[in-house]
């Protein structure tokens, strides 16, 4: 079975006080979802706001310290959330991270495989992309320079249904999110909602690049 998800990269988080946040996940990857706790929903807010242009606080924080890091996100040009998507075979329990320096922003670019693309994976380590020859089969590597082991194969008949899945689980991300600015920063919950499914290209239907 195939299991995609949506992945946060949660470094640099440990000892973020603007709010509270949870221990960070080993790996350390923060799938997204609307299943996510307070204080993990916490967490997913500091890397996002931290790594756009917000502060890394290590000390206590008034509200005020709050607000203003969440008006820096709604007011960035353009989201960058470091992370991807996560493809995992519970068969072969092999897992596809996405590398480094990739963005989940840019999660609708596994969409180019449908036209035969190869989507940038990030790197170090970079993700592989092998299209089969005479079968509308995809193979993903963990590392594309190191082929001797097992990679993910992934029916093309698959891939729209696991991309609405992740779809999904962001979507039940952004309702967290709601509920969490409306703690946080009241004013801006609408900005904020609104900020990151555009930026996070969550809403609107699933379609190929040149669909």
């Amino acid at each position: 079975m195939l299991i995609m998800d949506a992945v946060l990269e949660t470094y640099g988080t440990k000892d973020f006080a603007l709010w509270p946040v949870a221990d960070p996940p080993a790996g350390p990857l923060l799938a997204l979802s609307g299943d996510l706790s307070p204080h993990e929903l916490g967490t997913a807010m500091a890397v996002l706001t931290s790594y756009n242009k917000g502060s890394r606080e290590r000390r206590a924080a008034s509200p005020e310290d709050c607000v203003e890091q969440i008006r820096r996100l709604v007011a960035t040009e353009c989201i960058v959330a470091p992370g991807g998507l996560r493809l995992r075979d519970t068969a072969t329990r092999v897992t596809v991270l996405p590398g480094c320096c990739n963005g989940l922003e840019n999660w609708r670019d596994w969409l180019d495989l449908l036209d035969g693309g190869e989507p940038w994976l990030g790197h170090d380590p970079t993700p592989g992309v092998e299209h089969v020859a005479g079968a509308a089969t995809v193979r993903l590597w963990p590392d594309g320079d190191d082929r001797e082991g097992l990679p993910v194969s992934l029916p093309l008949a698959q891939l729209a249904v696991l991309l609405s899945s992740v779809r999904e689980q962001l979507v039940g991300f952004l309702a967290c999110v709601e509920e969490w600015t409306a703690q946080y920063a009241p004013r801006l919950t609408t900005a904020v909602v609104a900020k990151l499914s555009e930026d996070l290209a969550i809403g609107g239907p699933l379609q190929n690049n040149q669909g």
